[in-house]
């Protein structure tokens, strides 16, 4: 067995060896590869595969033979395909082999492929074999095969709107088939997904529609009463059903059927304290709708009626505008602010607050008497009535504004303005003369302002037989003058009356006025000129403009006198336009009425026919004044003091405000300036932080009022005085009563203060006075603005003389040394510019300071020995420390400057008690200059060479053996 075993392994091997022969007879690469000459291929582009038609598969004829089964022949590769070569450069693609034996193939995407840079692209690819032997000798190719590939889309974008918004205007009334078109692009390279093929309003309610071409169009008639404009909301869906990114906002205006009328006219206009001007029509223009216009005329009127007497002025007293218009004399106000020092009008009712002027109202059932003495008018010299009146149509009856009469037993009238059946009279009946003649007694004007009740300002200049009347600036001649006999003479007193004129004969008031007045002014001697009247009436409110050059020309503008309307008249609609457009409104106050001003512009426009062919609507609209910012006045300074009772009794007195301080401060609000750090966490707090900053501003006065508090001012033995000389170099006036006295006039903050520091308070006997308070109220624009109550306490210091007694106890310790015992502030506070005074003391005063001064003395002797006791410590201290300090001080060198004594540094530590012993100086008022003196010599016990050879002792020491 086991030789045929043998056997038949040697002819497996000669069959083996056989066939090997047989290969290496056949191992030679005869023939090309072949493949097709074109394919075609489809790539999506999120897949890198590339589907071909046909396959990519290359034959080889030398492939070699397959034997049954499964047996094959793998030693040599002769006829498999080694791969696939694309031809080109940047050829995004590339081959690859799969099967080497069969020659199948694959062409994928190098990267991921775009649809929209290339949808195609065409390559060139060829085949090779694995050649002959290991080395892949004699390789052969296939030839060049063209390969064209489709890049298929995928729905990767959204639609996106050409524009970010649209907009349309349509005219009311009208439907259209179209208003506008809107336009999405989709950026997909196919057609199905690139197409838009559907567009949506998403806004609800609306009355459009959009059509898959994007086109816009109304379904109903449009209003513009109803709407101004439309806002509409537009998306729109690719063929792929993809939803725009973002929708596009529509907006579709409604313009109204063309009337003529001003546009861009704003109704409300907000006006801030202090900035100026303020451009009413910055963007007004006139909409003509293309008439043919030959001129245009436009009155613009500010309504200030309702503000103050007709418009915003000065709210001071009536009194002080006179002055500062230039009527410098002789003015008496007849309607005073209610006062310590004018307080007739006190209870008189008001119709306003202190924003404004404050007036007066008289319902007809009151009236007022002034006080004798107030007035005093020689009816022979000129002299000058002003007053602003309202007043409405009234009864038949006689209504008094002003009335001077008699007092009692008959009921004559000397003089009287009236009004009566909407005429102003005024009634001049002259004293007895030696020519009992008629002579003008009534002179009558009739004026359509005394009923309109509307302010007016009156003036009425009076120079016998003549008189005149200005209403708001304008002069008015009298229609009527009646005559009459002089009065009889009579020895009887007269009473002038506001309101009513006062009938003597029957002791009651007549002829009631029903109405509101302010600022009733008499001025004696002098009559008003048209200067000051005109500054009286003047507002501090009104329109203005500044002409452009190059419309100054052909535009004509005027205004009424106190400039709250103005006219323009024009031709060409372009520089009217611009002239409207520089109208402005201006109030020049420092702190204006608040409120509400309205406007009114009024036009009209004629074609080239000389007729109104258009006609232009009333523009209306406000003005709106801001709240200004309200001052704070505030008085500081001394507020408590005492004075020695010979101050009082001198001829200079008391100074009661020396160090008088005004200031006037407003508050704002203002954001507060983050730091760094707190930067950061900003965000997370969702509040602003506020500061508020207080500026100090500076203005006028017009009144400061010092009461005493307390009993009234006593004028036998007390009185309270200013110079006259200062008073008028700070052009101010002072009224004095027992209550205090009233500086007024407009002026300064810091004139105030002089004039205030100078108020002197007199007492020519103050034996049973020990304190007097009193208190001090500024204001400004007359009562508007009022400063904090400032209060003063003067105490008075009655000093102690040392008399001879029988009882030694009451006689002064001799430490005492009346020369210079100074006055004693019994009080406590502090005192300024005492002087010596001697007046007879009680005797509790004496045990007092008998008192006082035996307590100050033990409490500086207890001192002293306390000091002593520590020195005499420190010297024994420093002795047993002194002994305990043993060492090698052998090399030890000290150096001592000869500059630097004892006595230098003795010097400086009495200096540091001086200073400390002055800081403590409030507990020892009490301590006289003798005392002073005697302490500090006893507390300089030990003599000052002694000291000094004492401290010297202690820095000698032996230091021969000290080494380093």
């Amino acid at each position: 067995m086991r030789f045929l075993g043998n056997k038949q392994l040697a002819s497996a091997v000669g069959l083996v060896l056989g066939l090997l022969c047989a290969v290496k007879a056949a191992k030679v690469n005869k023939h090309k590869p072949w493949i097709e000459t074109t394919y075609h291929g489809i790539v999506t582009e999120n897949d890198d595969k590339v589907l071909l038609d046909p396959p990519l598969i290359a034959l080889d004829k030398d492939a070699p033979l397959r034997y049954a089964e499964s047996f094959e022949v793998t030693l040599t590769k002769e006829g498999e395909i080694c791969g696939f070569r694309i031809h080109g450069q940047n050829v995004p693609f590339e081959a690859v082999v799969l099967d080497k034996s069969t020659g199948e193939g694959v062409i994928r995407a190098k990267d991921k492929l775009d649809c929209e840079l290339q949808k195609e692209h065409t390559l060139t690819i060829q085949a090779y074999d694995c050649g002959e032997g290991p080395d892949g000798a004699n390789m052969k190719k296939s030839h060049k095969a063209t390969v064209h590939i489709q890049v298929n889309d995928i729905n990767e974008y959204s639609p996106v709107f050409k524009e970010k918004t649209y907009k349309a205007t349509v005219l009311e009334g009208k439907k259209y088939d179209s208003i506008l078109k809107v336009e999405a692009v989709d950026a997909d390279c196919s057609f199905q997904f690139s197409q838009i093929c559907n567009y949506e309003i998403v806004t609800p309610d609306v009355p459009f529609t959009i059509d898959k071409d994007g086109f816009i169009k109304n379904t109903e008639k449009l209003s513009y009463g109803k709407e101004h404009m439309y806002k509409l909301t537009v998306t729109a869906y690719d063929c792929g059903k993809n939803r725009a990114s973002e929708d596009v906002l529509v907006k579709i205006s409604i313009k109204p059927t063309c009337k003529p009328s001003w546009q861009g006219f704003n109704k409300r206009i907000e006006y801030e304290p202090g900035t100026g001007s303020l451009a009413l029509f910055p963007s007004m223009h006139l909409e003509t709708c293309d008439e043919p216009v030959s001129s245009i005329r436009a009155s613009v009127e500010l309504e200030t009626n309702h503000i103050g007497k007709g418009c915003d002025r000065d709210t001071y007293s009536e009194k002080s505008l006179h002055k500062l218009c230039g009527a410098s004399s002789g003015t008496v106000d007849l309607l005073p602010a209610p006062s310590s020092s004018t307080n007739w009008t006190i209870g008189l009712p008001t119709d306003n607050g202190h924003d404004s002027d404050q007036v007066f109202e008289f319902n007809g059932t009151q009236a007022i008497k002034v006080p004798e003495g107030v007035v005093s008018t020689n009816l022979k010299e000129p002299f000058t009535i002003s007053v602003w009146m309202r007043h409405g149509p009234g009864a038949h009856e006689k209504e008094t504004i002003l009335c001077k009469s008699d007092k009692t037993d008959m009921n004559r009238h000397h003089y009287s303005l009236y009004v009566h059946n909407c005429r102003l009279i005024f009634l001049l009946r002259q004293d007895p003369s030696e020519a009992e003649t008629y002579k003008p007694a009534e002179f009558h004007w009739k004026l359509d302002q005394v009923c309109d009740k509307e302010w007016h300002h009156y003036v009425l200049n009076v120079e016998f037989p003549t008189a005149s009347l200005f209403v708001d600036g304008t002069t008015f001649e009298p229609f009527l003058v009646t005559e009459d006999y002089p009065l009889h003479a009579t020895k009887i007193e007269t009473q002038l009356t506001i309101g009513a004129c006062w009938q003597g004969g029957n002791a009651r008031m007549a002829q009631f006025f029903r109405g509101n007045l302010a600022g009733l002014i008499i001025r004696s001697g002098k009559l008003e000129n048209k200067k000051v009247i005109d500054c009286l009436y003047t507002c501090k409110e009104g329109l203005d403009v500044q002409l452009p050059e190059e419309v100054a020309s052909s535009v004509k503008v005027e205004f009424n006198p106190n400039q709250s309307s103005l006219t323009v008249e024009g031709e060409d609609i372009d520089a009217f336009d611009k002239v409207m457009q520089h109208i402005s409104y201006l109030n020049s106050r420092q702190f204006p009425t608040p409120g509400i001003r309205h406007l009114r512009v009024s036009t009209t426009v004629k074609c080239y026919n000389e007729d109104a062919c258009v006609s232009v609507p009333d523009a209306e609209g406000y003005v709106m004044v801001l709240q200004p910012e309200e001052p704070k006045i505030s008085l500081s300074g001394i507020d408590h003091f005492a004075r020695s009772a010979a101050e009082f009794e001198s001829q200079e007195g008391v100074t009661l405000f020396p160090e008088l301080r005004i200031v006037s401060t407003i508050t704002r609000e203002v954001e507060a300036d983050a730091e760094p750090e707190a930067a950061d966490g900003a965000d997370d707090d969702p509040t602003v932080q506020e500061t508020v900053v207080s500026e100090e501003i500076m203005h006028n006065l017009d009144t400061c009022e010092v009461s005493v508090m307390g009993e009234e001012l006593d004028g036998e033995h007390e009185s309270l005085e200013v110079d006259p000389s200062q008073l008028q170099q700070h052009a101010l006036e002072m009224s004095s009563s027992n209550l205090g006295l009233v500086i007024t006039g407009v002026n300064t903050m810091a004139n105030y203060e002089q004039v205030l520091h100078l108020i002197r308070y007199k007492n020519w006997h103050t034996e049973a006075l020990f304190d007097r308070k009193f208190k001090l109220v500024c204001s400004e624009l007359n009562g508007r603005y009022i400063s904090n109550e400032f209060k003063v306490e003067v105490n008075v210091i009655h000093t102690a003389v040392p008399v001879e007694h029988a009882n030694n106890a009451m006689v002064q310790p001799n430490f005492i040394n009346p020369v210079h015992h100074a006055s004693v502030d019994l009080s406590g506070h502090n005192l300024m510019n005492t002087h010596q005074a001697s007046v007879v003391p009680s005797a509790a005063t004496i045990v007092i300071v008998v008192c006082v001064s035996f307590l100050v003395f033990m409490i500086v002797l207890g001192v002293f020995r306390i000091r002593a006791a520590h020195q005499r410590t420190m010297r024994d201290q420093e002795n047993c420390k002194e002994n305990e300090m043993d060492w090698d001080d052998s090399a030890l060198t000290i150096t001592v400057n000869p500059m630097e004594t004892y006595e230098d540094q003795h010097s400086s530590e009495e200096e540091e008690e001086e200073e400390e012993e002055s800081e403590d100086g409030e507990e020892e008022d009490d301590i006289t200059s003798a005392e002073s003196e005697t302490s500090e010599d006893e507390e300089g016990g030990e003599p000052e060479d002694q000291q000094g050879a004492s401290r010297q002792q202690q820095l000698e020491w032996d230091d021969s053996t000290l080494t380093y």
